[in-house]
C-alpha cells in the first residue's frame, strides 16, 4: 500500500545504524518546555513494530506541526536526520533522533489509524534482527496507545564533560581521523545535544573586539559559518582568541566540535538560525585540507540602492555599490562610554543611479582607500536615518568585501568605467534637495493629518513665510570639538568647560538654534532651526550672530528684521515629545532655502490640473 512503514527502522536508528529514507508514522507530539522564544517539539514515531518517544523535530519543521500538514496518523518519509547521544545524570545517556527534513506521504485524516501493532523501543531489552522492511497497516488498531504524555515528561538535559585543552582528552580519543568523523549538519545543532561534529566554511571573521565593564575585562572575535544545511554564528572569548585567532581563515574549511550552543542574540546576529555557538576550553577546531565544493562561500543577496529610501530604519541588507567619493576619518566621542571613534563616510553608487552614505568604523575606515573608486559588496548593513535622509552603516556582524571577484562586481565596475562626467545621482543620504523632504503640505494640511502623532518621525515640505523670529538665546557658545555641539560653560578664568567631552577649552564656536513661527494662509506653526538650515535662513554664519549679539549693535536686530515676511522653502521634521507628563508635536526645519518660483508655478499648475481632471501636458 502507499503507507507501508519502514519494518524495524527505528531499531536500527536507535542503536547506531543508518536507515536511508525510512517511511515512519507520526502517533503523537508534545511542545518542549523551554525559555526559548522558537518552540520545539518531540514527537511519538513507529515504524508498525516499535514506537519511539525520544525523537524531535528540527525548528524550521515546527509550521507544518501548527499548520496542520503534520498530525497524529501522518505516514513520512525522513529524508534527513541525526541520531546525538545526550547526557541525563539521573537516567543515564539518552539518544535522540532529530528530525531534519521529511515528506507527508500521507496525511492523518487519510490514514486513520495506527498501523501494526507498535510496542516502546527498549534498548536494554533483547531486540530482533529482523532486516528493516515495509509493514502492512493493521486490521484493526486493539492495542492501547502507550503512555506517551508520561513519557514525554521525562527531561532530557545535557551534561557537559570534563574540559581539557588540545584536539584529545586525556582520557579518551575524540576524533579516530578527521575524515573519517561523521559530521552533523548545522541545521541539527540545539542545545538538546552536545556530541555533534561539523564540516564548515568560515565566510566571515570578525577582528578581535575588547570590552571593560564592572565585571572585568575580556577581548571577543566572532564568524560566521556555513555548510549545505544553513549558517550558524561563533564567538570566541579570551584564551579561546589566542588560540584560535591566528589559526582560523576567511573561506577555509574545518571540523568543529564542543561548543556552547545558546539561543542568538538577534540584536547583533542576522543570520537565519535561531542558535549562535560559543568557543569554550574544550572547543576542537580542525583545519580540512581538502576543499569540499558542496560547501557554499559567502552568499549575497544583494537590494538595489534605490530601495533604501523606502526601508525602515533599523532594517538590514545585502549591497554592492562603487566608491564615488570618501571623505575623511573623523574622531568622535562616544556619548555613552566616552571612548574615542573613528569613522569615515562614503558615497557609493550603482546602476539605479543612486546615491548613498555608507559608514565605516575604526580600522576599516582608517585603511579604506576610495581614489581608485573600488567596488563594495555589503553583506548586514543597517539603514540608518536622520533628517529625513537615509544612509547605511556597517555593524560589527557585517561582512564588507573590496572588489570582490564574482559578476555583479565586474559588471558594476564596467558601468561606472564609462560613465561621463556629468552623470547625476539621486542621494538618499542628502539633507538638501535632493534628501527625504516627504510630502507637500500647507501648515494647517500637516497638522489636521496629524504627522508626527505616530511612532517614528514624519518628514514633509511646506512654502511659508517667516512670522516672527525670536532673538532671546538664539545663539549659544559650543564646544569646539568637531561633531560635538554640547553648549560650553565660562569658567570665567578664560577657560570653557564641556561637561560632554569632559575637557577644558580657551576658545569655543557659535551654533544658531532659532524658535521661528512660520505661517501660510491656513495656519502657522512654531519651527526650530539648528546651525545650517538656522544659517540659511539668515543668510549670515553663527559666528556673525554671536559677535554682533555680544556687541550689542543695531545690526543685530536687523539680521532678523531683515528675513521676517519673507517665503521660504522648508522641509521639517515632526515628531511627538514628552516633557514633563505633557505631550506635544515639536517640529524642526533641517532644510530651508529661497523659494524657486518657476518650480513653485509648475507644482501649483500640475495640483490644479490633478484636482480638475485635466491631463498635464
Amino acid at each position: 500500500m502507499s503507507y507501508e512503514l519502514t519494518k524495524g527502522a527505528i531499531q536500527t536508528i536507535m542503536t547506531g545504524g543508518e536507515v536511508v529514507c525510512p517511511v515512519l508514522q507520526i502517533l503523537g507530539s508534545k511542545e518542549i518546555s523551554s525559555n526559548n522564544p522558537s518552540k520545539r517539539y518531540r514527537i511519538l514515531i513507529s515504524d508498525g513494530v516499535h514506537l519511539n518517544s525520544y525523537a524531535m523535530l528540527a525548528s524550521h519543521l515546527t509550521p507544518m506541526l501548527l499548520s496542520g500538514d503534520l498530525v497524529e496518523n501522518s505516514v513520512v518519509k525522513i529524508t534527513n536526520h541525526v541520531a546525538s547521544i545526550v547526557k541525563n545524570a539521573d537516567k543515564g545517556d539518552k539518544r535522540i533522533m532529530v528530525i531534519l527534513d521529511l515528506e507527508v506521504i500521507m496525511h492523518g485524516s487519510q490514514v486513520g489509524m495506527k498501523i501494526g501493532n507498535p510496542v516502546q523501543f527498549d534498548p536494554n531489552q533483547p531486540q530482533s534482527q529482523s532486516a528493516c522492511a515495509p509493514v502492512q497497516p493493521a486490521p484493526q488498531a486493539s492495542q492501547p496507545k502507550p503512555q506517551f504524555q508520561q513519557r514525554m515528561n521525562e527531561p532530557v538535559t545535557p551534561k557537559s564533560k570534563p574540559a581539557f585543552n588540545g584536539y584529545h582528552n586525556s582520557n579518551e580519543t575524540i576524533y579516530n581521523s578527521p575524515k573519517t568523523t561523521k559530521t552533523h549538519p548545522i541545521a541539527s545543532i540545539s542545545p538538546y545535544q552536545n556530541n555533534w561534529t561539523i564540516k564548515v566554511r568560515v565566510t566571515a571573521k570578525s577582528q578581535v573586539r575588547t570590552w571593560s565593564n564592572a565585571r572585568g575585562e575580556g577581548k571577543l572575535f566572532s564568524m560566521d559559518l556555513v555548510d549545505e544545511s544553513g549558517e550558524i554564528r561563533a564567538t570566541a572569548f579570551k584564551d579561546q582568541v589566542d588560540k584560535f585567532y591566528d589559526m582560523i581563515q576567511e573561506d577555509k574549511l574545518y571540523y568543529i566540535s564542543k561548543c556552547q550552543v545558546k539561543m542568538a542574540n538577534k540584536k547583533f546576529c542576522t543570520l537565519n538560525n535561531n542558535y549562535e555557538l560559543s568557543f569554550t576550553n574544550e572547543t576542537q577546531v580542525i583545519p580540512c585540507a581538502d576543499e569540499d565544493t558542496a560547501i557554499p562561500k559567502l552568499q549575497f543577496n544583494f537590494s538595489s540602492l534605490s530601495t533604501i529610501q523606502d526601508l525602515e530604519a533599523g532594517s538590514i541588507l545585502d549591497f554592492i555599490g562603487v566608491c564615488k567619493s570618501a571623505g575623511d576619518v573623523v574622531t568622535l566621542t562616544a556619548r555613552t562610554t566616552n571612548r574615542e571613534l573613528k569613522k569615515r563616510d562614503i558615497t557609493i553608487v550603482d546602476r539605479s543611479l543612486t546615491a548613498v552614505t555608507l559608514t565605516l568604523w575604526g580600522n576599516q575606515a582608517e585603511e579604506f582607500r576610495g581614489d581608485t573608486h573600488p567596488v563594495l559588496a555589503v553583506k548586514g548593513g543597517k539603514v540608518a536615518e536622520f533628517g529625513g535622509g537615509k544612509s547605511v552603516s556597517l555593524l560589527a556582524s557585517s561582512v564588507l568585501q573590496v572588489n570582490p571577484d564574482i559578476p555583479d562586481a565586474h559588471r558594476l565596475k564596467g558601468w561606472f568605467d564609462d560613465l561621463t562626467e556629468d552623470a547625476k545621482f539621486n542621494s538618499v543620504s542628502s539633507r538638501s534637495e535632493s534628501g527625504g523632504g516627504g510630502k507637500w503640505y500647507l501648515i494647517g494640511e500637516a497638522v489636521a493629518s496629524k504627522v508626527g502623532c505616530g511612532e517614528k518621525a514624519d518628514y514633509f515640505s511646506t512654502y511659508a513665510t517667516v512670522m516672527h523670529v525670536r532673538q532671546e538665546r538664539c545663539v549659544y557658545k559650543a564646544c569646539p570639538t568637531p561633531d560635538c555641539q554640547k553648549k560650553v560653560i565660562d569658567q570665567n578664568t578664560g577657560q570653557y568647560k564641556c561637561e560632554k567631552c569632559n575637557r577644558e577649552f580657551d576658545s569655543f564656536k557659535y551654533r544658531l538654534m532659532l524658535s521661528v513661527n512660520i505661517g501660510d494662509f491656513s495656519g502657522n506653526q512654531w519651527i526650530t532651526i539648528f546651525q545650517e538650515a538656522a544659517e540659511e535662513l539668515l543668510g549670515v554664519s553663527a559666528d556673525t550672530v554671536g559677535k554682533l549679539q555680544e556687541e550689542n549693535t543695531s545690526q543685530f536686530g536687523e539680521i532678523f528684521r531683515n528675513v521676517t515676511l519673507q517665503p521660504f522653502q522648508f522641509k521639517l521634521r515632526a515628531k511627538m515629545e514628552t516633557y514633563n507628563d505633557e505631550s506635544r508635536i515639536k517640529m524642526s526645519a533641517f532644510s530651508v532655502k529661497k523659494p524657486d518660483i518657476n518650480e513653485r508655478c509648475r507644482r501649483l499648475y500640475s495640483e490644479i490640473c490633478e484636482l480638475s481632471g485635466i491631463e498635464t501636458r
